[in-house]
């Protein structure tokens, strides 16, 4: 059988430091032996370092079952269990010595860590005592600072590090010292800052998926693991292995800050990273027993558990303040006119609602301000940035240079921005700025030189000392109430510029009204005028020309007559038209119900009534059978009357009048809003002059002629009367015609 060792022999340099495989690196620290045995129950990975605890060695333990190394018959379904509890473990047996045995998986494969197993320093009493401590801190931290250091003092007290800090991350991942417990000898470092590179991203996700770590000694040589060389890249995941060897760069990091052993225990709040308890020891290695550790994580799950409680009472103060100015703003939008957008940005409440510094509003291009703002045109070119990019009704940041460089010189102004969009015309919005604050962060040594080459290769940087940064155009933080508050007036306003719209045109509406009114009635006057006090004279002129053509036609010239024959023929033709237009005025105000209408007895009176201007009129029409409709049966028989007219007017001289009147059932209508629709299809065809298609929608219109009065009498009005017929009846009429061939009008009446 052929083994191998599967130490990452990998050179960790400048360009791939962030990439590390930290997960893989094929050893362990040497305070524990670690065994991997897969799924059947035999020993697949082994510790080199198994004989420096039992009288075995790796070499005759790989490719043998469990039993080989465990005091027990059936050591693999402990495995399992012990497994299947997340960070569990149990004190096992091995060659007749206690160990205390961490159990994970990885894959499919059981890992098992051991341990010397230690006799627990803290004693029943000791143990209730600090449960009783911590419950009393828990009890009296009013603020999460408060609780962030009693827990720290608790954990120092358990595990006996002479420094405990909790370290706190900001949204890039930089550390701060928040919380500290610390031996009165040791230099302090609360409040000190540490950048994102000395924990790099992939060493952030195994903190995320193991939440303990411990290094008994940063000095430590690394145990290599072996394993059976059945597979290529065979390898071994140690990402939740509290044994898994270290970074040598993080060694190293440690080694310049004289530390020598750490605890570091993982504090998760709402699935993310917030931040860890990091404890370090300077005396020389220390280790924790596996009770110990597990009462120093369970303060941490305490403290975890009181995050979003301590943060949400903090958050509680400030909103205290910002209701009181959101309750007057809230107010105010309801006197809300178009002229007093200028005295609203000047209520010294829209700036206390968050503590800004200036605010701008810009409704229909106009924008109104207050405070210390950019200038306007910086505005609209910031607006037109935030409108083209960010896509959303709203974005906050504080340090807006970083998204936007070109508000780099108004840093004074404009270093944190809260926007919302308001809905409507073009880039309207409200927008609170806030001025840059210039903080000071304390740096534990340069942030930019976090990894340094020299002449002996890479290495983390060694030198801590306190190194000042000023922060410039970096504003305050927008606090969640505030971002909360200024979003619930943003609402309000946005309701009540709609309420203002809507308002408006509520007024335009009524006016509209008052004028429509206004028109209507003096088109009723022309109605009135055209109806009565037109057609009287033109009774007269008919009448008086009719008595001299009659009766004195021999006293009086042929121009004369001529002439008076023209003023008869214009004075009939103008009351025709009269007759016309009010035919289709009364058509608005004609409401009858509409009834069931049988078209083949409706035709049948048609014909009869025309058949005075056609000597023998049946003759030339043909009528299939035609449906029952619902419709105004005097209004039909107005709308077949003027298209059989029509046919006949425009009939040709040297062919015999035909006309035809078919009926198509359930037919649809292409135009109609839902084309799903069916109507009966009844279609008057005729073979006169024709119809050239381009002027097969100009017909309907009111006055529109073709023709040349000479040629064909009319007044324009019998199309566009047929088409408001078929309106009135949820109906349409359309044509389409072949020049010298005829004309075809379909006309579709609902099914």
């Amino acid at each position: 059988m052929k083994i191998k060792d599967i130490v990452n022999k990998d050179i960790v340099n400048l360009e791939n430091c962030d990439e590390e495989p930290i997960h893989i690196p094929g050893s362990i620290q040497p305070h524990g032996f670690l065994a991997g045995i897969t799924a059947s129950g035999m020993i697949d990975f082994c510790s080199a370092n198994v004989s420096n605890f039992i009288s075995l060695d790796y070499r005759s333990l790989l490719g043998k079952p469990a039993t080989a190394l465990f005091d027990t018959e059936d050591p693999l379904q402990l495995l399992a269990t012990a497994a299947a509890q997340p960070q569990s473990s149990v004190t096992v047996s091995c060659a007749g010595k206690s160990f205390s045995c961490f159990v994970h998986k990885s894959g499919d494969t059981i890992i098992a860590e051991l341990e010397p197993a230690q006799a627990d320093s803290l004693q029943l009493t000791a143990l209730y005592n600090l449960s009783l401590d911590s419950i009393h801190a828990l009890q009296s931290s009013d603020t999460l600072q408060k609780l962030c250091q009693n827990v720290a003092s608790q954990i120092r007290k358990i595990t006996g590090y002479d420094r405990v800090m909790v370290y706190r991350f900001d949204e890039d991942y930089n550390g701060e010292v928040f919380a500290e417990e610390r031996e009165e000898y040791l230099e302090p470092f609360l409040g000190l800052r540490y950048p994102h590179t000395d924990i790099p991203a992939q060493a952030r996700q195994l903190y995320i998926k193991n939440l303990l770590r411990v290094i008994v000694d940063v000095d430590y040589t690394p145990a290599p693991l072996f394993t059976i060389d059945d597979a290529k890249d065979k390898n071994l995941d140690l990402g939740m292995a509290s044994l898994r060897s270290v970074s040598p760069i993080h060694i190293a990091y440690l080694q310049n800050i004289g530390v020598r052993a750490t605890l570091t225990i993982s504090l998760l709040h709402e699935g993310k990273l917030w931040g860890l308890i990091a404890c370090h020891h300077y005396s020389g290695p220390k280790h924790l027993s596996a009770y110990t550790r597990v009462s120093a994580q369970l303060m941490a799950q305490l403290l975890t558990s009181q995050i979003r409680v301590r943060e949400v009472a903090e958050e509680y103060e400030i909103a205290k303040r910002v209701n009181t100015s959101l309750e007057q703003l809230l107010l105010y939008p309801n006197e809300l006119n178009r002229l007093s957008f200028a005295d609203m940005v000047q209520r010294p409440e829209l700036l206390e609602v968050c503590k800004a510094g200036g605010i701008a509003i810009m409704h229909n291009d106009v924008i109104y301000k207050a405070g210390n703002t950019p200038a306007d045109d910086k505005i609209r070119q910031l607006l037109q940035f935030l409108d083209s990019n960010n896509h959303r009704p709203f974005f906050q940041t504080t340090r807006l240079s970083a998204v936007y460089p070109e508000a780099g010189n108004d840093c004074n102004t404009a270093s944190g921005i809260l926007y919302y969009a308001l809905e409507g015309h073009g880039q309207n919005c409200i927008i609170w700025f806030r001025p840059e604050t210039n903080e000071e962060v304390h740096w534990a040594g340069d942030p930019d030189k976090a990894i340094i080459k020299n002449e002996k290769g890479l290495s983390p940087r060694n030198s801590f000392a306190l190194w000042r940064q000023i922060i410039k155009c970096r504003s305050l933080r927008w606090e969640n109430p505030e971002i909360s508050a200024t979003g619930t007036f943003a609402n309000a306003l946005q309701k009540h510029i709609h309420m203002l719209a809507l308002s408006e045109e509520e007024i335009k509406y009524r006016e509209l009204s008052v004028q429509l009114k206004e028109a209507n009635d003096e088109l009723e006057n022309i109605n009135w005028i055209s109806t009565h006090d037109l057609k009287e004279p033109l009774r007269k002129i008919q009448v008086f020309s009719s008595r001299i053509l009659s009766r004195e036609q021999k006293d009086v010239s042929e121009v004369v007559i001529d002439s008076l024959r023209k003023m008869n023929a214009s004075a009939n033709r103008m009351q025709r038209l009269i007759t016309d237009i009010t035919s289709y005025a009364r058509l608005r105000h004609t409401d009858n119900q509409h009834l069931d209408v049988n078209l083949n007895e409706l035709l049948k009176e048609v014909i009869a009534e025309i058949k005075e201007d056609v000597n023998d009129l049946s003759r030339y029409v043909v009528i299939d059978d035609l449906p029952v409709v619902k419709g105004v049966e005097l209004l039909l028989h107005q709308l077949f009357v003027n298209l059989i007219r029509n046919a006949i007017k425009f009939r040709r001289k040297d062919v015999e009048l035909r006309i035809r009147i078919s009926c198509l059932a359930d037919q649809p209508y292409e135009a109609a809003p839902d084309p799903a629709r069916r109507f009966s299809k009844i279609t008057i065809s005729d073979n006169g002059i024709g119809l050239d298609n381009i002027h097969k929608e100009n017909i309907f219109k009111v006055f529109t002629r073709l023709h040349n009065q000479s040629e064909y009498a009319g007044s324009g009005v019998g199309l566009a009367l047929c088409r408001q017929i078929m309106q009135m009846h949820n109906g349409y009429i359309t044509a389409d015609g072949t020049p010298g061939a005829g004309t075809d009008f379909h006309l579709y009446f609902p099914a």
